[in-house]
């Protein structure tokens, strides 16, 4: 079969796809209802909790609850451009915590956490370089890079969750919220995929400048959309941080690249990924609706990738497209250990430390000199991201 035929035509893939998986998901929740006292060592509900305590853990700065949730300490563990895929801030279930739970951690830790956060921002940054060099340099098709992308990654979750013990296959395909799942995962799918084509004419400081208004965004819309109003100083925080935004892109008083809007749509799919990501929280463990990103976004792309596919001459170009689901991954296993070692609010400050790395990468790759009024807009919204986490922090101090 030649390259871009199907056996199958691709719509209907996709609906005998979605009708299995909905059948599966459908009779792992029917046999978890009606299961009777399921021996100690085979109860699935054992597996979420101890993939909650792994990966919903590491957004707490306090004892697990299923209740509630903070706004911007979630939100601000996955700004970077194209792969952040944010975990859950709090478990689905609940886990025993000690009484000291909520006791600061050791400056030791929290230099280890600060050390873990700072090389995994440098592992997503050789993410974006290597997107931008094979789409630039080596001529790789965005659709044939981002669908690689998302396979790698894809790979290795169906591999390690279950190995691990984590949780089984079939565990990991069953959701209460299917439809929402997908959605949520073409919206991260949008995002990899409109970074993407962004990078190939923007600076990785533009790009990462526009990505970090994420929050700022989110922030804004999860009071109509989720009820969680922000207070008149994040208000005035908030705008700001827009205006950072001017700042760094100038309309009207240059030349403005056309590839800005796909950094904006980037940002803005970024933006209404995390909001439905909060909304699912509570419904699905956190492993799952991981899994659902790199699962959709594998089978979503593939079509466009072979449509587009274009066969790398070099094995260095082979090694490059394979490393970006490895650089994604690893960022964000050091993620994940960082948030164990110390509290989110000690250490999200240190997320913006990603336009210094970009800056690096961007001029020790391609030479790129960032220009006076990016620094100067992305500096502005860091100072309103900052004053955010500031403001979060000493909110849940009088609660």
């Amino acid at each position: 079969m030649a390259v871009g035929e199907m056996s199958l035509p691709y719509p209907l893939l996709l609906a005998k796809v979605a009708r299995s998986l909905r059948r599966l998901h459908l009779r792992g929740a029917h046999s978890a209802q009606f299961k009777t006292a399921p021996r100690a060592h085979s109860d699935p509900m054992e597996s979420d909790r101890r993939s909650s305590f792994l990966f919903g853990r590491i957004f707490c700065d306090e004892p697990v609850s299923t209740s509630s949730e903070n706004a911007l300490a979630f939100l601000f563990v996955a700004f970077s451009a194209t792969n952040r895929c944010p975990l859950r801030r709090k478990m689905l279930y609940h886990m025993p915590h000690s009484d000291n739970s909520n006791a600061p951690s050791p400056p030791s830790q929290r230099l280890a956490a600060i050390g873990l956060m700072l090389v995994a921002l440098i592992f997503f940054s050789m993410l974006d370089t290597a997107a931008k060099y094979l789409a630039t340099q080596a001529h790789v098709p965005v659709t044939q890079i981002t669908w690689i992308r998302f396979l790698v990654q894809f790979m290795g979750l169906l591999i390690l969750v279950p190995a691990f013990g984590l949780l089984s296959i079939e565990r990991l395909f069953t959701t209460k919220k299917f439809t929402k799942q997908l959605l949520r995962s073409a919206l991260l799918s949008a995002t990899t995929l409109f970074n993407f084509i962004a990078l190939q004419y923007l600076r990785l400081d533009q790009t990462v400048t526009v990505i970090f208004l994420a929050p700022l965004l989110v922030a804004a819309l999860a009071g109509p959309l989720l009820g969680e109003w922000v207070g008149w100083r994040r208000g005035v925080a908030i705008a700001v941080g827009f205006l950072g935004v001017l700042i760094a892109v100038r309309p009207g008083f240059g030349v403005v690249q056309p590839a800005i809007i796909y950094a904006f749509l980037a940002m803005a799919a970024y933006a209404f990924f995390m909001l439905l990501t909060r909304h699912l929280v509570s419904y699905d463990p956190p492993l799952v609706t991981l899994f659902y990103s790199m699962f959709v976004g594998t089978l979503a792309g593939a079509p466009f990738a072979i449509m587009d596919w274009v066969w790398p001459e070099q094995w260095t170009t082979w090694a490059l497209l394979l490393s970006l689901g490895i650089l994604g991954g690893t960022g964000h296993f050091l993620f994940i250990l960082a948030y164990m070692r110390a509290p989110a609010s000690s250490i999200s400050p240190f997320l913006y430390a990603q336009l210094i790395t970009m800056i690096a990468a961007g001029y020790l790759v391609f030479g790129d000199v960032p220009d006076a009024w990016t620094l100067a807009g992305a500096g502005v919204i860091i100072a309103s991201g900052v004053y955010l986490i500031h403001r979060e922090r000493l909110m849940k101090g009088m609660e």
